[in-house]
Protein backbone atom coordinates (compact mmCIF):
# COMPACT_ATOMS: atom_id res chain seq x y z
CA UNK A 1 0.00 0.00 0.00
CA UNK A 2 1.65 3.53 -1.28
CA UNK A 3 0.80 7.29 -1.42
CA UNK A 4 2.43 9.72 -2.47
CA UNK A 5 1.74 13.72 -2.93
CA UNK A 6 3.72 16.84 -3.95
CA UNK A 7 4.71 19.10 -0.73
CA UNK A 8 4.38 22.83 -0.86
CA UNK A 9 8.14 23.04 -1.10
CA UNK A 10 8.81 22.87 -4.88
CA UNK A 11 11.13 19.49 -5.45
CA UNK A 12 9.76 17.54 -2.72
CA UNK A 13 7.18 14.52 -2.88
CA UNK A 14 5.99 12.73 0.46
CA UNK A 15 5.16 9.50 0.54
CA UNK A 16 4.21 6.53 3.11
CA UNK A 17 3.71 2.81 2.23
CA UNK A 18 3.13 0.29 4.50
CA UNK A 19 4.84 -3.28 3.01
CA UNK A 20 3.13 -6.24 1.80
CA UNK A 21 6.68 -8.64 2.26
CA UNK A 22 8.95 -10.16 0.31
CA UNK A 23 11.64 -8.92 -2.40
CA UNK A 24 10.98 -5.42 -4.28
CA UNK A 25 13.18 -2.97 -6.76
CA UNK A 26 13.73 0.15 -5.85
CA UNK A 27 15.21 1.65 -9.46
CA UNK A 28 16.91 4.53 -9.80
CA UNK A 29 15.79 8.16 -10.73
CA UNK A 30 18.20 10.39 -9.79
CA UNK A 31 16.47 11.20 -6.15
CA UNK A 32 17.50 11.30 -2.63
CA UNK A 33 15.10 10.35 0.29
CA UNK A 34 14.74 10.94 3.80
CA UNK A 35 12.75 8.10 5.29
CA UNK A 36 11.45 7.06 8.55
CA UNK A 37 11.26 3.36 9.98
CA UNK A 38 10.86 1.62 12.67
CA UNK A 39 12.08 4.47 14.74
CA UNK A 40 14.82 5.32 12.75
CA UNK A 41 15.59 8.15 10.17
CA UNK A 42 17.78 6.98 7.16
CA UNK A 43 18.82 8.92 3.95
CA UNK A 44 19.22 6.84 0.58
CA UNK A 45 21.44 8.62 -1.98
CA UNK A 46 21.11 8.24 -5.31
CA UNK A 47 21.28 5.43 -7.04
CA UNK A 48 23.72 4.10 -10.44
CA UNK A 49 21.58 0.91 -10.63
CA UNK A 50 18.92 -0.85 -8.79
CA UNK A 51 18.43 -1.71 -5.62
CA UNK A 52 17.11 -4.58 -4.39
CA UNK A 53 15.42 -4.73 -0.87
CA UNK A 54 13.61 -7.52 1.47
CA UNK A 55 10.89 -6.59 4.03
CA UNK A 56 8.47 -8.02 6.41
CA UNK A 57 4.79 -8.10 5.87
CA UNK A 58 3.16 -4.78 7.44
CA UNK A 59 7.05 -2.88 7.52
CA UNK A 60 5.51 1.31 7.53
CA UNK A 61 7.66 3.57 6.28
CA UNK A 62 7.17 7.41 5.50
CA UNK A 63 9.13 9.40 3.43
CA UNK A 64 10.65 12.79 1.71
CA UNK A 65 11.44 12.42 -1.71
CA UNK A 66 13.65 15.23 -3.20
CA UNK A 67 13.90 15.44 -7.28
CA UNK A 68 17.33 15.18 -8.98
CA UNK A 69 19.52 18.13 -7.29
CA UNK A 70 17.17 19.60 -4.58
CA UNK A 71 18.49 17.19 -1.53
CA UNK A 72 22.20 18.33 -0.98
CA UNK A 73 21.19 21.51 -0.22
CA UNK A 74 18.21 20.72 2.68
CA UNK A 75 20.09 17.75 4.25
CA UNK A 76 23.30 19.22 4.17
CA UNK A 77 25.55 16.51 2.21
CA UNK A 78 26.94 16.59 -1.40
CA UNK A 79 24.71 13.62 -3.52
CA UNK A 80 28.59 12.21 -4.40
CA UNK A 81 28.82 11.08 -0.48
CA UNK A 82 25.76 9.56 -0.64
CA UNK A 83 26.03 7.49 -4.20
CA UNK A 84 24.36 4.03 -4.04
CA UNK A 85 23.72 4.03 -0.34
CA UNK A 86 21.34 4.03 2.46
CA UNK A 87 22.88 5.86 5.75
CA UNK A 88 21.37 6.80 9.34
CA UNK A 89 21.09 9.87 9.58
CA UNK A 90 22.56 9.93 12.92
CA UNK A 91 25.90 9.73 11.08
CA UNK A 92 25.15 12.86 9.31
CA UNK A 93 24.07 15.08 11.49
CA UNK A 94 24.94 15.91 14.81
CA UNK A 95 23.71 12.37 16.36
CA UNK A 96 21.23 14.77 19.29
CA UNK A 97 19.71 16.41 16.47
CA UNK A 98 18.96 13.38 14.41
CA UNK A 99 17.20 11.70 17.44
CA UNK A 100 15.15 14.23 18.12
CA UNK A 101 13.62 14.82 14.76
CA UNK A 102 13.57 10.60 14.59
CA UNK A 103 12.03 10.80 17.99
CA UNK A 104 8.97 13.55 17.09
CA UNK A 105 8.67 11.47 14.22
CA UNK A 106 7.38 8.46 15.93
CA UNK A 107 3.52 9.33 16.49
CA UNK A 108 3.32 10.57 12.90
CA UNK A 109 6.02 10.54 10.80
CA UNK A 110 4.37 12.22 7.86
CA UNK A 111 3.15 14.99 9.56
CA UNK A 112 7.15 15.43 11.34
CA UNK A 113 8.72 15.26 8.19
CA UNK A 114 6.51 17.50 6.26
CA UNK A 115 6.95 20.08 8.87
CA UNK A 116 10.79 19.53 9.10
CA UNK A 117 11.08 20.41 5.19
CA UNK A 118 8.99 23.24 5.16
CA UNK A 119 11.16 25.07 8.19
CA UNK A 120 14.45 24.02 6.97
CA UNK A 121 13.34 25.30 3.57
CA UNK A 122 13.13 28.68 5.30
CA UNK A 123 16.14 28.05 6.70
CA UNK A 124 18.59 27.69 4.15
CA UNK A 125 17.41 29.94 2.06
CA UNK A 126 16.34 30.08 -2.01
CA UNK A 127 17.74 26.50 -3.89
CA UNK A 128 20.53 26.90 -6.34
CA UNK A 129 18.61 27.11 -10.02
CA UNK A 130 21.34 25.21 -11.76
CA UNK A 131 20.57 21.93 -10.88
CA UNK A 132 16.79 22.03 -12.21
CA UNK A 133 17.82 23.78 -15.18
CA UNK A 134 20.46 21.04 -15.53
CA UNK A 135 17.77 18.06 -14.79
CA UNK A 136 14.94 19.50 -17.41
CA UNK A 137 17.46 19.86 -20.00
CA UNK A 138 18.67 16.20 -19.89
CA UNK A 139 14.99 15.12 -19.35
CA UNK A 140 14.26 17.16 -22.74
CA UNK A 141 16.96 14.90 -24.81
CA UNK A 142 20.12 18.22 -24.68
CA UNK A 143 23.34 16.73 -25.08
CA UNK A 144 25.88 17.40 -22.59
CA UNK A 145 28.08 19.94 -24.55
CA UNK A 146 24.46 21.63 -25.20
CA UNK A 147 23.41 21.62 -21.78
CA UNK A 148 27.07 23.02 -20.59
CA UNK A 149 26.29 25.64 -23.60
CA UNK A 150 23.32 26.83 -22.23
CA UNK A 151 24.14 26.86 -18.43
CA UNK A 152 27.43 29.06 -19.15
CA UNK A 153 29.84 26.38 -17.52
CA UNK A 154 32.82 23.88 -19.54
CA UNK A 155 31.87 20.31 -19.29
CA UNK A 156 34.08 19.29 -16.48
CA UNK A 157 32.68 22.35 -14.38
CA UNK A 158 29.38 21.52 -15.22
CA UNK A 159 30.40 17.44 -14.07
CA UNK A 160 31.69 18.80 -10.84
CA UNK A 161 28.28 20.37 -10.32
CA UNK A 162 26.45 17.54 -10.97
CA UNK A 163 28.33 15.54 -8.91
CA UNK A 164 27.91 16.99 -6.37
CA UNK A 165 24.00 17.84 -6.53
CA UNK A 166 23.32 14.63 -8.51
CA UNK A 167 25.58 12.23 -7.38
CA UNK A 168 26.82 11.39 -10.65
CA UNK A 169 27.83 13.28 -14.12
CA UNK A 170 25.44 14.44 -16.81
CA UNK A 171 26.23 11.46 -18.57
CA UNK A 172 24.71 9.18 -15.77
CA UNK A 173 21.95 11.46 -14.65
CA UNK A 174 20.81 11.65 -18.73
CA UNK A 175 20.32 7.99 -18.66
CA UNK A 176 18.68 7.12 -15.40
CA UNK A 177 16.16 10.09 -16.26
CA UNK A 178 15.93 8.30 -20.40
CA UNK A 179 15.07 5.16 -18.14
CA UNK A 180 12.57 6.75 -15.82
CA UNK A 181 10.57 8.43 -19.02
CA UNK A 182 10.47 4.39 -20.89
CA UNK A 183 9.35 2.96 -17.63
CA UNK A 184 6.63 6.02 -18.01
CA UNK A 185 5.61 5.27 -21.35
CA UNK A 186 5.71 1.32 -21.05
CA UNK A 187 3.48 1.35 -18.38
CA UNK A 188 0.95 3.37 -20.04
CA UNK A 189 0.54 0.93 -23.09
CA UNK A 190 2.86 2.19 -25.37
CA UNK A 191 4.78 -0.28 -27.41
CA UNK A 192 8.26 -0.85 -26.68
CA UNK A 193 9.35 0.09 -30.15
CA UNK A 194 7.93 3.46 -29.58
CA UNK A 195 9.09 3.55 -26.02
CA UNK A 196 12.47 3.14 -27.70
CA UNK A 197 11.88 6.13 -30.01
CA UNK A 198 9.79 8.36 -28.13
CA UNK A 199 12.60 8.15 -25.03
CA UNK A 200 15.47 8.94 -27.09
CA UNK A 201 17.22 5.11 -27.90
CA UNK A 202 18.64 4.65 -30.81
CA UNK A 203 16.87 1.76 -31.47
CA UNK A 204 14.74 -1.00 -29.31
CA UNK A 205 17.26 -3.27 -28.23
CA UNK A 206 19.69 -0.35 -27.19
CA UNK A 207 16.30 0.01 -25.04
CA UNK A 208 16.50 -3.36 -23.50
CA UNK A 209 20.05 -3.03 -23.00
CA UNK A 210 19.79 0.12 -21.15
CA UNK A 211 16.89 -1.13 -19.01
CA UNK A 212 19.00 -4.24 -18.00
CA UNK A 213 22.38 -2.41 -17.47
CA UNK A 214 19.95 -0.08 -15.29
CA UNK A 215 16.94 -2.34 -13.79
CA UNK A 216 18.82 -5.57 -13.50
CA UNK A 217 15.71 -6.89 -15.55
CA UNK A 218 13.84 -6.47 -18.96
CA UNK A 219 11.52 -3.70 -19.48
CA UNK A 220 8.83 -6.51 -19.75
CA UNK A 221 9.17 -7.19 -16.56
CA UNK A 222 9.04 -3.69 -14.78
CA UNK A 223 5.74 -3.15 -16.49
CA UNK A 224 4.37 -6.35 -15.10
CA UNK A 225 5.03 -5.23 -11.73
Amino acid sequence: MYSEWAHPVGGVTVWSRTDGGGEYRVLPDGCMDLIWHDGTLLVAGPDTAAHAAHDRPGAAYAGLRFAPGAGPGLLGVPAREMRDLRVPLADLWPGARARQLAERAGDDPVAVLEQWVSRRTREVGPADPLPRRVAGALAAGRTVAEVAGRTGLGERQLRRRCEAAFGYGPKTLARILRLQRALELARAGTPFADVAAEAGYADQPHLSREVRALAGVPLGELVRK
